[in-house]
């Protein structure tokens, strides 16, 4: 081996000596993980330096400087649920039409003593109608100039639909899961005959010019201290073979602190994918089990947290083949969710869940670690069990970490939740017609769920902001975002 080394050129064994130190550290880090989980962890470990677990949350000056400037060149190329008990209120802003009914027959020698008011929620279908703009021409006296009335800003240029219209296709199609096919019935009711194939071009255009807000959405996302990280599968047509459809995937980034969510999708499941938005992140990184995730991990300024949710579906897995001992796991990790739950119920600051977690928490990871620890030399590795306890294993800082800070979620379900309407929409429209379209679709439902995340109408969103994004300046672009949409039209 020393001489294969000698042979070796200087560059080539600086890389040789880089690999191995970097093994060293590791196998070194998984050795503290496991005394960790032999003899509990220390609660000094979670309180640390405040200045080393503070989340970042501002990107450099001269990134947003470059930022700005390719959103501004991008722009002139493109242009509660309510808790109900009995019958449910009805809403105070909707318009009210009054039918005013009094008792057949003579009235003449009655006197009225009062009313009885019976309310019900009714609606009529969509309305279709055509906004006609009639500009007036003006010469001057002398015959020298012409004015005309200026035409407003139109989201395609000389093309049919307004920005309602659009609107409510989008919002149909991929938030409320209506293929544009069935759309397309629905005007056919209406005697509105519109080709597929134009509805299919209204919709792509409309997406384009969502690009320069997707890409300053991308931007922002990158500089967030706290993400969340999952993935899901959508079928695209594949170009290269008629009727074949390749399997893609959506790479879905959630930040849990101002509740920003970003979908990009890729071809590929490779670990490679994640580099685009993961090469510089700095901060708490929060994914399941995926070992692409894994090398991002273990990067220096990356605190890596593991998924508890994940963790406990596979102790759920083994109720069938060890209960007793799947059963011990669950009942321990459902004292960590009840911890959980006080906190939310009492509305804690960050800084007092926290405190909870290391006083109550840290005691029931120190136990669960030390049972693990002893239990998984009795399992066989291939039986559930013992696949279940392999996985906390793996990752018991991870899991721990947590408690880092009070700001951190125990799991990914905040993340899962936002993926929830591709797979229904999934269900509906079945593909995306190309590698484009899927893209384009993921900027889509990036904002849509945005809009859920702060409670803010999809429709009333997307139609401001189709009328405004061609017109606004580039250093405004952020007002356009869902979650600024309540403040800037006053609704």
């Amino acid at each position: 081996m020393e001489t294969a080394l000698e042979n070796l050129s200087k560059d080539d064994l600086l890389k040789v000596i880089s690999s191995r130190d970097e093994k060293i550290e590791y196998l070194e880090s998984q050795l503290a993980m496991l005394r960790r989980m032999q003899f509990g962890q220390k609660r000094e470990r979670f309180e640390g330096d405040p200045n080393q677990t503070a989340l970042p949350f501002e990107a450099a000056a001269v990134e947003v400087e470059q930022q700005q400037e390719e959103i501004k060149q991008k722009i002139e190329y493109t242009r509660k649920r309510p808790n109900h008990k009995g019958r449910a209120k009805l809403p105070e802003h909707l318009p009210v039409q009054e039918i005013e009914i009094h008792p057949e027959g003579d009235l003449s020698d009655m006197v009225c003593i009062g009313k009885e008011i019976t309310e019900e929620l009714e609606c009529e279908p969509a309305k279709f109608y055509i906004k006609r703009y009639i500009r007036y021409k003006y010469v001057a006296k002398n015959g020298e100039g012409v004015k005309i009335g200026e035409l407003p800003q139109r989201v395609i240029d000389k093309g049919i639909p307004g920005a309602g219209l659009l609107a409510m296709i989008l919002t149909g199609k991929y938030a409320d899961h209506l293929p544009l096919y069935r759309q397309k019935q629905i005007f056919a009711r209406e005697n509105i005959q519109i080709a597929s194939s134009t509805i299919e071009g209204w919709t792509k255009e409309a997406l384009i010019k969502l690009e320069p807000l997707y890409e300053q959405l991308v931007f922002d996302t990158k500089t967030k201290g706290y993400l969340q990280v999952d993935e899901t599968v959508i079928k695209v047509l594949d170009s290269d073979k008629k009727g074949a459809a390749h399997q893609g995937y959506y790479w879905v980034y959630h930040s849990p602190l101002d509740r920003i969510v970003l979908f990009d999708y890729n071809p590929s499941r490779g670990g490679h994918v994640p580099g685009s938005m993961l090469d510089s992140f700095k901060g708490y990184l929060q994914t399941d089990g995926y070992a692409a995730y894994e090398k991002y991990g273990r990067k220096k300024d990356i605190i890596h947290l593991a998924c508890w949710a994940h963790a406990r579906r596979e102790f759920e897995k083994a109720l069938q083949n060890d209960r007793a001992r799947a059963e011990k796991a669950l009942l321990m990790v459902q004292e960590l969710y009840k911890i959980e739950r006080r906190a939310k119920e009492e509305q804690l600051s960050a800084d007092r869940i926290k405190e909870l977690r290391l006083k109550e928490s840290l005691p029931v990871i120190n136990q669960m670690g030390k049972w693990i620890f002893e239990e998984i030399k009795n399992t066989l590795p291939k039986s559930q069990i013992g696949k279940a306890m392999a996985y906390a294993y793996a990752r018991w800082d991870a899991l721990s970490a947590y408690l880092y800070d009070g700001n951190l979620q125990i799991d990914n379900n905040l993340i899962e939740n936002a993926i929830r309407p591709v797979a229904l929409g999934r269900k509906n429209y079945l593909f995306a017609g190309s590698h484009e379209a899927a893209q384009r679709a993921a900027m889509i439902y990036s904002f849509f769920a945005i809009c859920k995340k702060h409670e803010v109408n999809p429709f009333k969103w997307l139609k401001y902001t189709l009328l405004n994004i061609s017109s606004i300046n580039h250093k405004n672009l952020k007002d356009l975002y869902p979650q600024n949409f309540k403040k800037s039209t006053d609704l």
